[in-house]
């Protein structure tokens, strides 16, 4: 939250009372401004910031076209439930409403209500806090070559989409704007950010991991892997969770009876998420140039699959 960019090309510029701050490939920051010389100038001297999640979609580090109808709101919903129910760490929501004599008033603009969460800004950490709980993807192809995934050493025999044995934390470093985030090593993060954070970053992801995939399995989906990022408060210095929480974007689930009865590593793990994009992409693009326009069958399907997980958690 303390870095600056060039917003992309379809960001809604500045909302009342509100200053375009920076973009990220789906979200957008906006810092308060009175029009007075004390308004904060930039995110690091700004106390609150608007977090704004666009309906763009992401893939292979490229944002696509168009972008997913009802998407931003959907994890903005979904992020919202989830911190109501990981109450026992600190995060960075504050009031979104203030009373004003008999009166409410709400403090984030109509324009992007339903899609955006106000927070306070903290000093983000470095490091994806990455917990997989199922052999899949990247840790996959990885244990199939070595056995291990990000050098934490698993039992032979394991296959595409197996439960490990216990979850295991696989930390990322968050590279700069333009640059591949990298999977780095808990000794990595500690020079990063010191043994004391690091190993609270470390046990904080795991608790939180534990707790959420109970919460999933309950409603019948399998929470497989997750990222959590982390900041420090400014004023006392206390751990915060931050940023997105257990979304379809941050989140790889699967349909739980699918994955007990399935007989495939498709049936097994058709995911909640933006999966059907990225198979369609790896199918109709060879990765140079401009990505073409997803098919409007594509962007409903994915849509549809992000609504289905909000009403499967939610039991909205």
């Amino acid at each position: 939250m303390t870095e600056s960019a060039q917003p992309t090309a379809s960001v809604a510029r500045d909302l009342p009372g509100w200053l375009h701050a920076y973009s990220g490939k789906v979200r957008d920051l906006y810092i308060p401004t009175d029009g007075t010389t004390d308004a904060p100038a930039d995110l690091m001297s700004a106390s609150r910031v608007l977090v704004v999640a666009s309906d763009r979609v992401s893939a292979f580090d490229h944002v696509l076209e168009p972008g997913i109808p009802g998407k931003g709101e959907l994890l903005t919903t979904l992020s919202l439930w989830w911190f109501d129910r990981l109450t026992g760490i600190p995060n960075h929501l504050v009031a979104d409403h203030e009373q004003v004599g008999s009166t409410v008033r709400e403090l984030i603009p109509a324009a992007v209500a339903g899609r955006a969460m106000l927070c306070r800004t903290l000093d983000m950490y470095p490091i994806e806090c990455v917990v997989r709980g199922y052999l899949t993807g990247s840790g996959w192809k990885e244990y199939a070559q070595s056995q291990s995934v990000c050098g934490i050493a698993l039992p032979a025999g394991l296959e595409n989409g197996d439960r490990l044995p216990e979850p295991i934390y696989t930390p990322a470093w968050k590279a700069p704007l333009g640059q591949h985030d990298e999977n780095i090593t808990f000794e990595r993060t500690i020079e990063l950010v010191g043994p004391g954070i690091a190993a609270e970053l470390r046990d904080l992801s795991l608790t939180l991991f534990a707790t959420a995939g109970a919460i999933a399995e309950k409603a019948g989906v399998i929470l497989a892997d997750t990222k959590f990022e982390f900041g420090a408060d400014r004023q006392t210095g206390m751990t915060v969770l931050a940023d997105e929480v257990l979304t379809s974007d941050s989140s790889r689930y699967w349909d739980a009876k699918a994955w007990h009865l399935g007989t495939t590593p498709d049936e097994r793990m058709a995911s909640f998420d933006k999966q059907i994009v990225r198979d369609w992409l790896a199918a109709h693009w060879d990765g140079t140039g401009a990505p073409p326009e997803l098919p409007a069958e594509i962007v409903e399907q994915t849509a549809a699959r992000y609504r289905e997980l909000l009403e499967r958690l939610t039991g909205a």
